[in-house]
C-alpha cells in the first residue's frame, strides 16, 4: 500500500499541493512541478497494480502510446515515471468543469455542440495513431473557464484492465505483446455510455468504432439533458444498449434541429459497419448543424432537467477526479445496488439473476421497443432535407454519355431547391461502376434519400428505370420505368425531377424552367459533357466539337455555351496555347451569360478567364463570389475561391473556406484536391501530409493523393521521399508531375536526372503547347538563373496561367531575391 502524500511533500521534483481524491486506481494530487513550473495532476498507482511486473510493462509501453498524442483537444501526458519505490503519472491539471456539469447548467445547444466537435476532432486525431479511448463518458470530457475541451484519461481504460492469469486458456498473447484479451464475458467500460460490444463483453471487437458509440451517447445527453439508456439498474441499462431502439432526440427536446436525430442515429447503430466509420466525419456535421444554427436563429434552448442528470451536484474537482478514475471490478454480489458510473460487470452474471427480475426486464424492454417504434413513425412524416444521385447505370458503353449526363442534369435541377443539400457530381460520380449497395452509399454520404437509375438503348428506343429510397427507413419512396424514344430523353429528366421534387415534398418554385433545346443538341451537348470529364488531350477535342454540334443545332443554348468556355479554359495551361484559348473562353462564356445571368457555372468559367488569361483578379474574384451567390449549395465552387485565395496569398481567408468545404463534403476528388491546393500554396506541408494521406485511405489508387504527398515533401525539403512518392504519379506524355519530380531531382542534388526532365518537358512542348514556366522552375533548381528567366519571359509573352501562382509556389524560392522576378511580379498584378 502506497503512503500517502500530504500537502508540501515532495515526489520527485513535483510538490504536492492537495489530495483532489481517491478511487481503484489510486491517489490523485493536486501538484507543482518545480523544473517547469506549471500546475499537474499526479495520479499514484496502487500497489498490486505496480508490484505485477507483465502488468507494468505493458501498462508503460501502451501509456507512452496515450502519451504521445498531441492534439490541443487532449488532455496531455507528462510522464510515467516512479520515486522512492512509488509509481506516478503526471497529467495535465484541467482547471474547469466536466460536460456532465456543463450540460446540467443547460448550457446552449450551439456551445455544447462546439465542445463535442472539439471532442470529436481530439478522438479523431487519437483514432488515427490507433489509440481507442474505450471508456468516454461526460466526466472524462472537461471544458477548461476560457471554453475549451480537454479529453481525459485516454487510453488508460484499456491500459489499467486486470490482467487474466497465464494459465487462463482464454488469454490471447499477441505477437506484439502490447495486450492480452479480456476474460470471455466481461464487460469493460461505463454502463449507460459502453458500445453494444463492450456490454456482451466482446473484446475483439471494441475499436474506434465504439468510442463513436459512446459519442453517440454523450451527444444525445447534450442534446436533451438525458442520458440514451438510462435504466432502473445497471442489466436494464445493458439490455437497452443491446437491444433498445434508438432513443428520440424530439421527445426530450422538440427544439433540436432534424440532423441531430439522423447524427445520433448512426452513431448508436448496434452494428459497427452502421455506424459512422471515423469519428471525423461526425466533427464536420456537427459544424454544419452549428453553422445552420446560427445562420438560421433556430432556439438553442433545453428543456429544464429531469431524471438521470438531475441528481446531487458534486464539485469540479470530484468531477475531475471521477474523470480520471479506470474502469474498476465490481464483484457479483455488489451488481444489484452498484452506481452506474464507472465499472466492470460479468454477463454471465445475469443468466443467474431470478427470473422475476429477467421477466421485467424484458417487459420493461417491451415498452421501450414499443415505444421506440411509436416516435419513429411519429417522425416518419420530417421532410427528407438530402439526396445524392448515384451515377445512372448504361447498359453498354454507347449509352454512358447519356447515363452520365442524366445524373449530372438531375443533380443540377435539384441543387436549385432551396434548403435541400444535394451531394455534388465530383462526389457520387467516384461510386460510378460501384457494386456497394445504395443504402451504404447514402449511408456514407450522409443523406436521406438516394435516387438511383438504369439507361438501356435499342435503337431510336429508349427505357430508363428510376427508383427513390429513403435512407433511414430502408424503403422505396418511388420507382418508374420510362419507355420513350431516344428523342424524349430531355422530357424524361424532367418528369423525373418533378416526380422526385413531389415525394419529398420540396418546393418546385425555384426549379424555374431552362430553355429546352431541340434533342439532338440535348443529346450533342451531353456527349461534349461526357468527354469532358474524362480529361485526356484527344476527349477534350471530342467535348469542343460535340459541344459545338450542339450550338450549331441551337443558338440559344446557354448552357452549352457554358460548357464550351470550361473546356477552353481546362486545357489552356496544358493542351492549348493561352492566347489561343482564353479568347474562345471569353466570347463563349459572354454568350451564355447575356443568354442566361443566372448561370453558375458561366460565371466561374468567365472567373478562369479573368484569373487565367487576363490576370484580372479582383473581376475574377468579383465572378467567383456572383457564382456562389447563385449556388451556395454547391462546395466545388467555394473550393476552387479558396484555391483562388490561396494562390494570392490570402491565407487566412483561404484555409477558413477550405476547412468549410471539407466540412461540407470530404469525399469529392474535386473538392480535396482544391483543399490540397489551398494548403500547399498556403505552406501548411503538414497538414498537406495528413490531408494526402486521408485521399489514400478512400481510394489506394488516387493519384493525387501520391501527387500532393510528394509536393508536401518537396515543400518540406524533404526530396528523397517526394521522388519516390511522385516517381507514382508522373506522366510523360502529359507532362503531370514531371516539373515537381525534375524540381525535387534539382534540389536533391541529381542534376543529371533533373536534366532529362528539362528534355522531356522541352519534347513535350515542341509537340504542342506546355508551359513554359515548367522548365524555369527546374532551371532555377539546378541554380542556372539565366535560363530560368528566360523559360519565366517566355510564359510572360504566352500569358501563361502558371505566372498567377508566383506569389506563393515555392519553387520559385530561388529566384524570389533577384530583382528581375520582383518586376515580373509587378507585371503580371501580383504587386502595386
Amino acid at each position: 500500500m502506497n503512503k500517502e502524500l500530504s500537502s508540501g511533500s515532495s515526489l520527485s521534483h513535483y510538490c504536492i499541493i492537495s489530495k483532489l481524491g481517491a478511487g481503484g486506481m489510486g491517489e490523485v494530487y493536486l501538484a507543482q512541478d518545480t523544473k517547469l513550473d506549471r500546475k499537474v495532476a499526479l495520479k499514484v498507482l496502487p500497489a498490486e497494480v505496480a508490484s505485477n511486473r507483465d502488468r507494468m510493462d505493458r501498462f508503460v509501453r501502451e501509456a507512452k502510446a496515450a502519451a504521445a498524442l498531441n492534439h490541443p483537444n487532449i488532455a496531455h501526458i507528462y510522464e510515467i515515471s516512479e520515486s522512492d519505490g512509488v509509481n506516478f503519472i503526471a497529467m495535465e491539471f484541467i482547471d474547469g468543469q466536466t460536460l456532465r456539469q456543463v450540460i446540467r447548467s443547460q448550457t446552449e445547444l450551439r456551445k455544447l455542440l462546439r465542445y463535442l466537435q472539439h471532442a470529436a476532432d481530439g478522438l479523431a486525431k487519437a483514432h488515427a495513431v490507433g489509440v481507442v479511448h474505450r471508456d468516454l463518458k461526460p466526466d472524462n470530457i472537461m471544458i477548461t473557464r476560457d471554453g475549451h475541451t480537454k479529453i481525459l484519461d485516454f487510453g488508460l481504460a484499456k491500459l489499467m484492465e486486470p490482467q487474466a492469469s497465464p494459465a487462463d486458456p482464454s488469454v490471447v498473447d499477441t505477437e506484439e505483446r502490447t495486450a492480452l484479451q479480456s476474460m470471455p464475458g466481461v464487460v469493460r467500460g461505463t454502463v449507460g455510455y459502453m458500445a453494444p460490444e463492450q456490454a456482451r463483453g466482446e473484446t475483439k471487437l471494441v475499436d474506434h468504432r465504439s468510442d463513436i458509440f459512446s459519442f453517440g451517447c454523450l451527444l444525445y445527453e447534450a442534446v436533451t439533458c438525458r442520458r440514451a439508456f438510462a435504466g432502473k439498474d445497471q442489466i436494464d441499462s445493458l439490455h437497452k444498449i443491446i437491444h433498445g431502439p434508438t432513443p428520440v432526440v424530439k421527445e426530450a427536446n422538440p427544439n433540436a434541429p432534424d440532423e441531430l436525430q439522423r447524427i445520433i442515429r448512426r452513431c448508436l447503430a448496434k452494428d459497427r459497419e452502421d455506424r459512422y466509420q471515423t469519428i471525423k466525419d461526425v466533427a464536420i456535421e456537427l459544424k454544419e448543424i452549428r453553422r445552420d444554427m446560427e445562420t438560421a436563429g433556430i432556439d438553442t434552448s433545453i428543456a429544464p432537467l429531469t431524471g438521470t442528470l438531475a441528481m446531487t451536484p458534486h464539485s469540479a474537482v470530484d468531477s475531475y477526479t471521477q474523470a480520471l478514475e479506470p474502469m474498476t471490478t465490481i464483484p457479483p454480489a455488489s451488481l444489484a445496488t452498484a452506481p452506474s458510473s464507472s465499472a466492470e460487470y460479468i454477463i454471465r452474471e445475469i443468466k443467474q439473476h431470478k427470473l422475476a427480475a429477467m421477466l421485467t426486464v424484458l417487459a420493461i424492454a417491451g415498452v421501450i421497443v414499443a415505444s421506440g417504434a411509436y416516435w419513429l413513425l411519429k417522425n416518419s412524416s420530417s421532410a427528407i432535407n438530402s439526396i445524392a444521385v448515384l451515377p445512372f447505370v448504361a447498359a453498354d458503353t454507347n449509352t454512358d454519355y447519356l447515363s452520365d449526363g442524366f445524373t449530372e442534369s438531375l443533380i443540377n435541377s435539384f441543387s436549385q431547391v432551396s434548403e435541400f443539400r444535394v451531394v455534388p457530381r465530383s462526389t457520387v460520380f467516384r461510386y460510378k461502376g460501384s457494386q456497394l449497395d445504395p443504402q451504404e452509399i447514402g449511408r456514407t454520404l450522409g443523406v436521406r434519400a438516394v435516387l438511383t437509375g438504369r439507361v438501356v438503348q435499342n435503337g431510336d428506343s429508349l427505357n430508363i428505370q428510376a427508383e427513390l429510397i429513403d435512407i433511414d427507413k430502408k424503403s422505396q419512396l418511388w420507382g418508374e420505368q420510362y419507355s420513350r424514344k431516344l428523342g424524349d430523353a430531355q422530357t424524361v429528366q424532367a418528369e423525373i425531377s418533378k416526380k422526385v421534387v413531389e415525394k419529398l415534398r420540396l418546393s418546385p418554385e425555384s426549379m424555374a424552367a431552362k430553355h429546352t433545346p431541340p434533342p439532338e443538341a440535348y443529346q450533342a451537348y451531353l456527349k461534349g459533357r461526357y468527354y469532358f470529364y474524362q480529361h485526356k488531350e484527344e476527349s477534350f477535342k471530342k467535348a469542343i466539337d460535340s459541344i459545338n454540334e450542339a450550338i450549331a443545332l441551337d443558338s440559344n443554348y446557354a448552357q452549352a455555351y457554358a460548357g464550351l468556355a470550361s473546356v477552353y479554359t481546362e486545357i489552356s495551361s496544358s493542351y492549348m496555347a493561352p492566347t489561343e484559348a482564353m479568347p474562345k473562353a471569353k466570347d463563349a462564356v459572354q454568350r451564355a451569360l447575356a443568354l442566361d445571368s443566372s448561370l453558375a457555372e458561366a460565371h466561374v468559367a468567365l472567373a478562369e478567364v479573368y484569373w487565367w488569361g487576363e490576370w484580372n483578379f479582383a473581376a475574377a474574384e468579383q465572378e467567383l463570389k456572383r457564382a456562389i451567390q447563385l449556388n451556395p449549395s454547391d462546395p466545388t465552387i467555394q473550393a476552387e475561391y479558396a484555391n483562388f485565395l490561396a494562390r494570392l496569398g490570402r491565407a487566412d481567408e483561404a484555409l477558413e473556406l477550405a476547412n468549410n468545404v471539407l466540412q461540407i463534403d470530404s469525399l469529392s476528388p474535386f473538392i480535396n484536391g482544391n483543399v490540397a491546393s489551398v494548403l500547399y500554396f498556403t505552406r501548411q506541408s503538414d497538414r498537406l501530409i495528413e490531408h494526402a494521406k486521408r485521399v489514400l485511405e478512400l481510394d489506394r489508387g488516387a493519384v493525387q493523393g501520391h501527387f500532393w504527398m510528394g509536393r508536401a515533401y518537396m515543400q518540406k525539403g524533404w526530396y528523397d521521399q517526394a521522388i519516390l512518392e511522385l516517381q507514382k504519379v508522373v506522366d510523360p506524355q502529359s507532362g503531370d508531375g514531371l516539373v515537381q519530380l525534375g524540381y525535387s531531382y534539382a534540389m536533391a542534388g541529381r542534376k543529371a536526372e533533373a536534366l532529362v526532365v528539362v528534355a522531356q518537358l522541352e519534347a513535350i512542348a515542341a509537340r504542342r503547347y506546355s508551359s513554359p514556366v515548367r522548365i524555369a522552375c527546374v532551371y532555377g533548381a539546378l541554380g542556372d538563373k539565366e535560363k530560368a528567366f528566360e523559360w519565366l519571359e517566355k510564359g510572360y509573352a504566352g500569358r501563361s496561367d502558371h505566372l498567377t501562382q508566383l506569389k506563393t509556389e515555392c519553387m520559385f524560392d530561388n529566384l524570389r531575391n533577384d530583382p528581375r522576378f520582383i518586376d515580373l511580379m509587378r507585371r503580371v498584378g501580383l504587386l502595386s
